[in-house]
C-alpha cells in the first residue's frame, strides 16, 4: 500500500484531502501537521522525511500570510523555498512522487488575458517572490515533479476570504470590497479532489500546471456571490485598490488558463458559483 504524506495537514488544502481520504482507503494517508513536518527547520525536516519514507508527498505546507512576509522574508523564503528545496531533493533521490503547491502570486498582474504555464513570472511582493522560488527549487531538485498553480483558495476550514466576508456582513450595515483586481477563486475541496485525481491517474506528466474554478471576476463580484448564497442583508461596495492599501502589493489580474491540467487529466472544473454554492450547503 502506498503512503502519502500531506504537509499542511491543518490548512485548507490539507483539511479537504483528509475529508477525501476516507475514499482512498487504498492509500496509506499521513497528515502532518508542523508538528510532524517542520517546515521551517530544515535538519529536522529531513530526519522526519526519512522517518516517514513516503511514496508520494502532497506539498500543501506553506507561509501564506502574505502581508507579514514582506517583514518577515527569510522565514518566508526559509518555508516556501528552502524547505521546498530539500522536499525535492528528497523525493528525487527516493523515487517519490510529488506534488507541490504554487500561487497566482508569481505574475504581476500585467496581463489582460488567462495566464498560461508559460506566461512570464514577475512577483511583486515577498510571498510572491518566495513562492516562485520554491517552483524553480522543486523543479531543478526533482524533475519529475509536479507543481499546481492556484489561486484565491476557500474552504469551510480554516481564515479565507469567504469566511472574513461571512463576518463582516454579519456584524456590519455596508462593507467595501476592492473590485479592481480580477482572477477567479478556488474551493479547496476540488483542488483537493483534482490532486487526487492525478494521482489515480495512469498519466503522470510532470511539469507546472494551473487549477482554479472557472469564471472571471473581480473580489468585489466575490462578496457579492457570498451576500447571495448567505442570504445576508449588507450593503457591498466597490473600491480601488489604491483606497485599500495593504504591506504587500497584488496582482491586478491574475486569472489561470486551466486548458493543460483539463487536457491532459481530462478534468470538470466547475464554475466558481457552483463550488461556492456547495460550501454553504
Amino acid at each position: 500500500m502506498k503512503k502519502i504524506l500531506v504537509t499542511g495537514a491543518n490548512g485548507q488544502l490539507g483539511s479537504e484531502l483528509n475529508v477525501l481520504s476516507m475514499n482512498y482507503p487504498n492509500y496509506q494517508w499521513i497528515f502532518a501537521d508542523r508538528t510532524k513536518v517542520t517546515l521551517d527547520n530544515l535538519d529536522l525536516l529531513n530526519t522526519q522525511l526519512e522517518s516517514i519514507q513516503p511514496n508520494i508527498i502532497l506539498n500543501c505546507g506553506a507561509y501564506t500570510a502574505v502581508d507579514k512576509a514582506e517583514a518577515e522574508k527569510e522565514l518566508a523564503f526559509t518555508i516556501n523555498n528552502l524547505a521546498v528545496e530539500l522536499i525535492a531533493k528528497y523525493a528525487s533521490e527516493n523515487n517519490v512522487k510529488l506534488i507541490h503547491i504554487s500561487t497566482d502570486y508569481v505574475f504581476d498582474g500585467s496581463s489582460a488575458i488567462a495566464l498560461n504555464e508559460e506566461a512570464p513570472t514577475n512577483p511583486i511582493n515577498v510571498y510572491g517572490e518566495s513562492k516562485l522560488a520554491g517552483e524553480i527549487a522543486c523543479l531543478n531538485n526533482c524533475p519529475d515533479s509536479i507543481i499546481i498553480r492556484t489561486s484565491w483558495v476557500y474552504s469551510k476550514f480554516g481564515n479565507n476570504f469567504v469566511k472574513t466576508i461571512q463576518r463582516l456582513m454579519q456584524e456590519r450595515e455596508s462593507i467595501n470590497v476592492v473590485n479592481d483586481q480580477i482572477g477567479s477563486p478556488t474551493y479547496a475541496a476540488d483542488l483537493a479532489q483534482a490532486m487526487i485525481d492525478i494521482l489515480e491517474s495512469s498519466n503522470w506528466v510532470p511539469g507546472i500546471y494551473n487549477y482554479s474554478n472557472e469564471g472571471e471576476i473581480s473580489w468585489y463580484e466575490f462578496a457579492l456571490s457570498i451576500k447571495e448564497f448567505g442570504g445576508y442583508n449588507c450593503n457591498v461596495g466597490g473600491i480601488p485598490s489604491s483606497s485599500y492599501p495593504t504591506p504587500a502589493k497584488r496582482p491586478e489580474f491574475s486569472l489561470l488558463d486551466k486548458k493543460k491540467i483539463k487536457a491532459i487529466y481530462n478534468l470538470n472544473i466547475p464554475n466558481y458559483k457552483d463550488s461556492l454554492r456547495k460550501m454553504f450547503i
